[in-house]
């Protein structure tokens, strides 16, 4: 019988162990795991959880079937909504979107929808079941440029109601931040990525690698020359912020962004690559999202001493919870209240500390954080050879500079509608980080999936 009141607990590897190795950490559910935790869910006839996801997956309809042990049913529930749930499933803040809608929480802990749905996807594709294909195609041609998150909701979308979809990739490897941001201990590339694509690819999507969009072709040519009727820009969001602070251009200083990709598109952790990558032995990641806690447990496995350096506290970090714990179980220093000053350099232009300053929590910001203050007179000095700065990202301007029309915001990204992702060109579309800056990968799926809807209603008004 299932305790109601609490998860089945997921397991995972032993955090002394994974730390060495980029194996992924969390094990997930078996089947009678996964139906004894489905059986705690409520069945509500009013499901608060749905309203709590951004693609709208009926959710208590997938969960019943998996309690019913019917997998290949549950699984074509969640795929009438989402293209990519095996990655939802293990990246997805579900703590803060559907299971902080569950009813069942109230007295108690939500229901696992997360991992739920992860079992159900792993399900899927260990036993090679494909969402159904469109019978009969549109004639209809849409281009879609980037193969994120976004792109891809939004071409499996497009392509289940039948259009003729492409979609351009300006690397060599398909799937955006989902192979070059995010680490193999957190989302397996050839286990989960690629066959989540490649089931994409199955609803008749073509995919053009190597294609760089505003250099390779611009977004005017895709539709006069190559007779597109609607564009989608899912580019997303990889150029780098920086703090601006003295030492910042010295050796051993990385954005997180470039860090990342050595390690998890050109596969530096992976010793029969080729791949430099700087691995230091006493490393401080600047920043407290998702993106830190990855590069941090990145530097961590390749054999340095990390710390996070975060300049409010912890109930303000952004990063999801469980990323957090993990962290700290696999011996991550937290240096919270704290801010860089300037990054100390030797003689030879390289990395040999950082000096930073104490800082206290004020009145709120514009965001709803209280705001962090210096304390005067609060500044010492850390030791350390590389620094990661993981302090967001922004557009890469290069498709809206080469767009006439293509309106943007001081932040450089790409105005589009919520609603439906219409931009301030017509028959252009965007979604994703290329328009909100970057976020979560739910969140991207989720405005790709509103302008796929978007598309179809302005392309059949």
């Amino acid at each position: 019988m299932a305790d109601m009141l609490n998860k089945v607990p997921v397991r995972e590897q032993d955090p002394k162990v994974r730390a060495t190795n980029f194996e992924e950490v969390c094990y997930g559910y078996n089947k009678e795991e996964a139906m004894e935790e489905a059986a705690r869910c409520l069945n509500c006839k009013n499901p608060k959880c749905i309203e709590g996801c951004p693609v709208a997956i009926h959710i208590p309809d997938f969960i019943s079937k998996v309690k019913d042990g019917d997998m290949e049913g549950a699984y074509q529930v969640i795929s009438e909504s989402s293209s990519l749930p095996a990655i939802c499933g293990r990246v997805c803040p579900q703590e803060s979107q559907c299971e902080s809608k569950c009813i069942r929480g109230v007295k108690g802990e939500a229901v696992s929808i997360g991992k739920l749905e992860r079992y159900v996807a792993d399900y899927a594709l260990e036993n090679d079941i494909r969402p159904a294909a469109p019978e009969t195609k549109n004639g209809r041609k849409v281009a879609v440029i980037g193969s994120g998150p976004s792109g891809l909701t939004c071409a499996g979308d497009l392509a289940r109601m039948g259009y003729d979809v492409t979609v351009f990739e300006a690397l060599h490897e398909l799937g955006g931040v989902l192979v070059y941001g995010i680490p193999e201990f957190r989302l397996p590339k050839e286990k989960v990525v690629k066959k989540e694509i490649e089931k994409v690819k199955g609803l008749g999507v073509k995919f053009e690698t190597n294609v760089v969009i505003g250099k390779s072709i611009t977004v005017d040519q895709l539709m006069e020359e190559e007779n597109f009727e609607a564009v989608y820009i899912g580019s997303g969001a990889g150029l780098p912020m920086f703090m601006g602070i003295p030492g910042e251009t010295a050796n051993g200083v990385f954005s997180a962004n470039e860090y990342l990709t050595r390690s998890n598109l050109m596969k530096a952790f992976d010793d029969s690559y080729d791949t430099p990558i700087s691995a230091g032995q006493k490393v401080a990641v600047v920043g407290g999202g998702n993106v830190a806690m990855d590069a941090a447990r990145t530097a961590l496995r390749l054999g340095a001493d990390v710390h996070i350096v975060y300049r409010r506290s912890e109930a303000e970090l952004p990063a999801r919870v469980e990323e957090v714990h993990h962290a700290k179980q696999e011996g991550i220093i937290f240096d919270l209240l704290t801010n860089p000053k300037e990054i100390l350099v030797d003689e030879k232009g390289w990395v040999k500390g950082m000096r930073v300053i104490k800082m206290e929590l004020g009145e709120p910001d514009e965001s709803g954080r209280r705001r962090p203050v210096e304390i005067p007179g609060s500044e010492y000095e850390i030791e350390v050879d590389t620094v990661i700065m993981s302090l967001g990202t922004s557009p890469n301007p290069l498709i809206a500079s080469t767009t006439e029309g293509l309106d943007t915001n001081k932040r450089r990204c790409i105005v589009a509608d919520e609603e439906n992702g219409q931009t301030s060109k017509a028959c252009v579309f965007a979604g994703g980080d290329a328009v909100t800056g970057s976020a979560t990968v739910i969140l991207a799926m989720g405005a790709g999936k509103a302008a796929a809807k978007g598309i179809d209603e302005f392309l059949n008004k």
